[in-house]
């Protein structure tokens, strides 16, 4: 198909939203060289799951999207919920066999109604979207009787003929195939679609092999969390250990490792949702579950043990100081003789770590020496997370011009830098211990004189953490926070910290003004407009940066605004009801930049009107994607109660006794119903007043919204998202209370559990789930109202079981203006707009 410059570069220019400039162009330049004339179906392969086929708009959009950047995916689907839901309304159950449909001639006759039908729904789908797409429902499988007594006549796949495949690709067209194989005598066999997929990507050899599925990727049975990358050479065995490991999620992992084992080395599979198949493909952070073979890792004590001969061609050809020659390769080596060693990285050395640990010292990383090969494939991640496991404290240094230093600043706790190098280290939070550290390194020898702190410039600061790039889950036991996919890319798309403008609507509010004491503190992120309509005129109080007065503005000067590019981030903390004609505004100013910028500015909206709208990520760091956030131009802030719910109950979700949900009782400070709207004191002025006061409630407590509660339905139906069973969706029962305190909410979760379990069992499930959390503090005793008043975190303790031990009650407690509110948007804010997460919010101690 030939594509127009024009529009090539529009599209192209649409991509830079969901990644940065340099990665999506490096995989146009990857995936474009496998368009090959000769083998064109070297790009991807994408199953198409039956479930996902509900989602054609979504799927042919995004097929359609590779289409027009001049990629040609061949798509295999599926069809099973559509064939069983035909089947069963014909009175008949459909019957598996190790989890094998077995298929009689009326049930093929079926299937080969629904896979012709679905076939044809996709193909005109995109042919609608201009998309040119032929259907192949036959002539590329070959298969034998898997076992006609026992399965029917189910197909095992023999050959796979890709030219019908090729031959659409040449004609400018994308294959559709269905899952549909014939024998040598001509009789049609229905064949696993994940199996077909398998099969046709063996002969075919893609980069990519991708399974839509409507999940959007594969999850941890335990913690419920998305895996984000599964290296099979490092992780299979172990992995396939695992008790959550079982039946559909152990078969799938077999033969995706059966299948890649097959494969170059270059291939991967991505299980991914439809509407994340761009950001899969051109961003270094991906959407779904990464899964390749990446390499085993080694440990040795020695060089004897990895090979002095191929150590030395490691540093000669990579060591920057030996490249500069500011050292030699002997020199490198003798330094190994003075103290005790690990030498960390994998089989065909792509990364070799040498990590220095003298007895009863802090050990110093001396080198980290990487290939091109292990940039690209992530093994540099996986070398260091293997260091990290070993060394809960660590210092490190790098060149102040490595294209790849915004890397270690993602991994660093602190860092500063002296003639030309950085010294980076993680695991010590206090400076004078660092600077104690330092010098003892200088006095033995281990560290360059250079690197000692002189002067107040050589507090360390907090570094800054790339947007992009993050895949913050593993399937490994430790969890190592904001592991990269890439790692020359990290450097090259890495947040600077620039100073950033932001706008906020509806200041007058408690939150509102939470927030503007907040920002006072934040080192990049200025506030430069406030509006309120019964303050407008008067100066704002709590914001120290700079002198503000308090505007009205319009919908014009919220759409002008936008348009102009005046700000960089939007706050709407309206009342529920009141967001979408500003949120229509900055729409059309968005629309109407030059170029779009990106999707134009960041907007968090800090009310109700948004949590369940498409479009909008749901920011709540602590559970969600944290990729998704910092992807995002739309975020909507989650509740205070739906938060603390949430927070409570996601790590009891493998232990969900269904039907009987949990049920939570939340206790708010009376500051949580919020303000009287225009609101006078005896002046005339206007100010702040509550629409409950402490007094009306008479020392005792109102309970409130007893059924239906807004953040019943928030709370039930994003944890919906984290089961990784088959329940429809989540519920809570929700009962609020105000009481007479002004800030901090108790919620208290009592939950049947699906199997037994001790107290001692159930705290370490929360400090599990919440290990590497911040702003997430475990104690032993009931959370009482003064342990979360003025916090920046939320906080959980009294954890007990029912004497039968099917019940578990614990109490969870946060701020409402603070990590219910201001301080969680200030999380978003910086996820979205490329700071490190915790930037300006006060960490506990």
């Amino acid at each position: 198909m030939f594509i127009r410059p024009a529009l090539l570069e529009t599209i192209t220019r649409l991509l830079y939203s969901i990644g940065t400039k340099r990665e999506v162009e490096r995989y146009l330049r990857i995936f474009s060289s496998s368009s090959n004339p000769s083998q064109p179906a070297k790009f991807a392969v994408i199953k198409v799951g039956g479930a996902v086929l509900g989602q054609l708009n979504e799927l042919s959009l995004s097929l359609s999207f590779l289409y027009r950047v001049g990629l040609y995916p061949v798509i295999l689907h599926g069809g099973g919920p559509q064939l069983n839901e035909i089947i069963e309304r014909g009175g008949v159950v459909p019957e598996y066999i190790d989890g094998i449909r077995v298929t009689d001639a009326k049930t093929l006759q079926i299937a080969r109604r629904v896979f012709l039908d679905e076939n044809l729904k996709i193909v005109s789908a995109l042919e609608k979207l201009g998309t040119r797409a032929r259907p192949i429902t036959s002539g590329v499988f070959t298969a034998d009787y898997l076992d006609r007594e026992k399965y029917g006549l189910v197909g095992k796949i023999t050959r796979v003929d890709k030219r019908p495949v090729e031959a659409s690709i040449r004609a400018g067209a994308l294959p559709i195939l269905t899952s549909l194989a014939e024998s040598a005598d001509g009789q049609i066999l229905n064949v696993n679609a994940d199996i077909a997929a398998g099969e046709l990507a063996k002969e075919l050899e893609p980069l990519k092999i991708v399974f839509l599925n409507e999940k959007g990727g594969l999850f941890h049975g335990v913690s419920g969390e998305k895996l984000d990358i599964i290296n099979l050479d490092e992780e299979y065995n172990d992995l396939m250990k695992q008790p959550w490991v079982k039946y559909g999620t152990k078969l799938k992992l077999r033969e995706i490792k059966e299948l890649l084992d097959h494969l170059p080395r270059s291939s991967s599979v991505a299980v991914i949702s439809p509407d994340s198949l761009q950001k899969e493909l051109f961003t270094d952070n991906g959407a779904g579950t990464l899964i390749r073979r990446g390499y085993k890792l080694f440990r040795h004590d020695s060089i004897d043990s990895l090979g002095a001969d191929r150590l030395r061609q490691v540093i000669r050809d990579r060591d920057p100081d030996v490249l500069a020659e500011h050292q030699s390769v002997t020199e490198v080596l003798n330094n190994l003789k003075t103290t005790p060693y690990t030498l960390y990285g994998d089989e065909p050395l792509d990364v070799v770590a040498i990590v220095a640990h003298p007895e009863d010292e802090i050990p110093v990383m001396t080198k980290l020496l990487a290939s091109r090969n292990g940039i690209l494939n992530n093994v540099v991640d996986n070398v260091f997370n293997a260091v990290r496991r070993d060394h809960r404290r660590l210092f490190w240094t790098a060149h102040a011009d490595d294209e790849n230093r915004a890397w270690h600043f993602e991994r660093a706790d602190g860092s500063f830098t002296r003639s030309g190098r950085t010294l980076f280290w993680y695991g010590i939070q206090n400076v004078n211990e660092v600077e104690r550290a330092v010098r003892e390194f200088e006095e033995k020898g281990r560290i360059d004189r250079s690197y000692l702190p002189v002067g107040p410039s050589a507090s360390p600061q907090r570094p800054s953490i790339s947007p992009n790039g993050t895949r913050p889950y593993s399937t490994l036991a430790h969890r190592i926070p904001g592991s990269t996919r890439g790692y020359a890319t990290a450097a090259q798309s890495g947040a600077s910290a620039e100073n950033k403008r932001l706008a906020l609507i509806g200041a007058r509010g408690y939150t509102g003004q939470a927030l503007t004491t907040l920002l006072s503190g934040h080192p990049f992120l200025n506030l430069t407009h406030v509006s309120s309509r019964q303050l407008a005129g008067y100066p704002l109080e709590g914001y120290s940066k700079s002198p503000i007065t308090y505007s009205n503005l319009s919908i014009e000067d919220v759409q002008r605004m936008e348009k102009n590019s005046e700000v960089d981030a939007w706050v709407l903390a309206l009342p529920n009801g009141a967001t979408k004609p500003f949120v229509d505004a900055i729409d059309r100013g968005a629309a109407e930049r030059v170029g779009g910028n990106g999707g134009g500015s960041v907007v968090v909206d800090l009310g109700a009107d948004y949590r369940f709208q498409n479009g909008w990520t749901y920011g709540l760091p602590e559970l969600y994607s944290r990729d998704s956030i910092r992807a995002a131009k739309r975020i909507a802030n989650p509740g205070c109660f739906a938060t603390s719910s949430q927070l409570l109950i996601a790590p009891l979700l493998p232990f969900l006794a269904c039907p009987a949900w949990p049920s939570v009782f939340g206790l708010s400070g009376y500051s949580g119903a919020g303000t009287v709207a225009g609101a006078q004191d005896h002046d005339g002025r206007p100010t702040t007043i509550p629409k409950i006061s402490a007094e009306s409630l008479n020392g005792g407590v109102r309970p409130y919204s007893l059924t239906d509660h807004i953040h019943e339905r928030e709370a039930g139906a994003h944890l919906s998202r984290l089961l990784s069973r088959g329940a429809d969706s989540m519920k809570i029962a929700f009962v609020p209370t105000v009481a007479q305190w002004f800030s901090g909410i108790i919620s208290v979760l009592s939950m049947p559990l699906s199997e037994n379990l001790s107290a001692r069992e159930l705290k370490a499930l929360y400090e599990k789930r919440y290990a590497e959390e911040k702003l997430v503090r475990i104690q032993k005793d009931v959370v009482e109202v003064k342990d979360v008043q003025n916090q920046h975190g939320w906080v959980v303790g009294g954890f007990q079981v029912h004497s039968q031990g099917d019940r578990a009650v614990v109490v969870g407690g946060l701020d409402n203006l603070l990590k219910g509110a201001a301080t969680q948007c200030l999380q978003n804010l910086n996820l979205a707009l490329g700071y490190d997460e915790y930037t300006g919010i006060p960490l506990p101690k």
